[in-house]
This record gives structure tokens, C-alpha cells and sequence, in this order.
């Protein structure tokens, strides 16, 4: 028996609660992992790392319900709305961004254990990147949840912010390991929390993009001039 328009809107924002329950739980193991790193605190690392596998669970899940909406939506000539087909794809979307930036976070605190054992302290220059990546993500996890395009716009220039921090930390740690100030061990651990977090900021970035789409029908590209904005078709 076809199912009403109204059981598949139920559905579909069923679906995006899920999604704001991931995103934030994907904030959180972001800033428990940071937590896990300035604190040099291997058990607590170890620990987060044991969780993302309930991330990766939710994120299967995610998708594999989106795939069933639209397999019983398409079945049942149930006539999804191009605001609902827009707000499901784009839900598909963020679900990935989301398991990444997991993975990226996931990424740094497995280096807690090496981190813990040296006699160097992490910089400052890393503290303000870090702490410029929790505040992006924590407008991407607000402006998801509100579907809001202004604070989405946020987010994206924020991106440039982002690279600029994650440049002056590698100039330094090639610096200091240039003078000996700080060991290879501790200069390959900044690079690569360097690179996790830019890549963190651009997952964040891309999910303000689905935001502004969702919200506004517009798409938005990066362009060597900056964001453009290009109505949909």
C-alpha cells in the first residue's frame, strides 16, 4: 500500500535529526581529541579511537536509511519535493564530510602516544590553529542544525583563516627543527596535525556549502578569487 506524502516527510526529517546527532557527536571526538593531545593523554586518545567506531556505525546507518527513503519514494511514486530531494542528497553529503572530519581527529590522537614520550611542548602557533578549527566546526554543527545560510557564509571564509594558521605552523616547525630547538619526531607530529586540521576545515567548509544549497538552492565553488555563488539549474 503507497505510503502518504506526510509518512515520508516524517522520514526525511527523522533523517536530519540523525544528522545533527552525528555532527555533533563528530564535535565532540573533535574536541576530546584536541583535549587528548594538549594533555599528552594516551588512554583518553586510546579511547576516542575506540569510538569512532560508533561513528563509522551511525554513518552506515545514515546512508543506508537515505537509501531506503528514496528506494521506497521512487517505488511508490510517493513525488518527493525538490526541497526534499535536496534536503535527503544533501544529508548523503554532510554524512560523509562528518565521518571525515572524524577520521581526521581520530588521526591526531593516535600521534598522543609517540607525543606523550617527548620532552617538547607543543607550540602556541598550534593551539590558535586548533582552537580556530573547533570554532568552525562548531558553526558548521550550528548552521546545519538551523539551516543557516548566513552563518554557513561564516564558515567558509573562515577556511582561508585556517591555512594561514596552518602555514605560520609549519614555517616555525621547520624553523625550530632547522635549529635544533625541537626534534623530528615533534616537527613530522606538527606537520601532521597541521594537515589534519586543514583538511577538517575543508570538510567543514563543504558542508556549509550543502547548507547555503539547501537554504537558498544556491551552489557555491572555491575559485582562486574566492567563493562564487551560481544559482542551480
Amino acid at each position: 500500500m503507497p505510503k502518504s506524502p506526510e509518512s515520508f516527510e516524517i522520514r526525511v526529517r527523522q533523517l536530519k535529526t540523525d544528522m545533527v546527532d552525528q555532527v555533533r557527536r563528530v564535535r565532540a571526538v573533535l574536541e576530546d581529541a584536541v583535549e587528548a593531545v594538549f594533555d599528552r593523554d594516551a588512554a583518553r586518545a586510546d579511547r576516542l579511537i575506540e569510538f569512532d567506531d560508533e561513528v563509522d556505525r551511525v554513518d552506515v546507518a545514515i546512508e543506508q536509511a537515505a537509501v531506503r527513503l528514496l528506494s521506497d519514494a521512487t517505488s511508490q511514486g510517493a513525488g518527493l519535493t525538490d526541497e526534499q530531494l535536496r534536503e535527503i542528497l544533501t544529508i548523503v553529503k554532510v554524512n560523509n564530510e562528518a565521518e571525515r572530519i572524524a577520521d581526521s581527529a581520530t588521526a591526531m590522537a593516535e600521534h598522543v602516544a609517540t607525543l606523550s614520550k617527548l620532552p617538547e611542548g607543543l607550540p602556541e602557533t598550534f593551539r590558535v590553529l586548533v582552537n580556530s578549527v573547533i570554532g568552525i566546526v562548531r558553526d558548521t554543527t550550528r548552521c546545519y542544525d538551523e539551516m543557516n545560510p548566513r552563518l554557513a557564509k561564516v564558515v567558509l571564509a573562515s577556511e582561508d583563516t585556517v591555512e594561514a594558521f596552518k602555514s605560520a605552523l609549519v614555517r616555525e616547525s621547520e624553523q625550530q627543527l632547522a635549529l635544533g630547538a625541537i626534534s623530528t619526531d615533534l616537527a613530522f607530529i606538527l606537520h601532521e596535525f597541521a594537515g589534519q586540521c586543514a583538511a577538517i576545515a575543508d570538510h567543514a567548509s563543504n558542508i556549509a556549502e550543502q547548507v547555503i544549497y539547501v537554504a537558498t538552492g544556491t551552489i557555491v565553488r572555491h575559485t582562486d578569487a574566492g567563493w562564487v555563488e551560481r544559482p542551480s539549474a
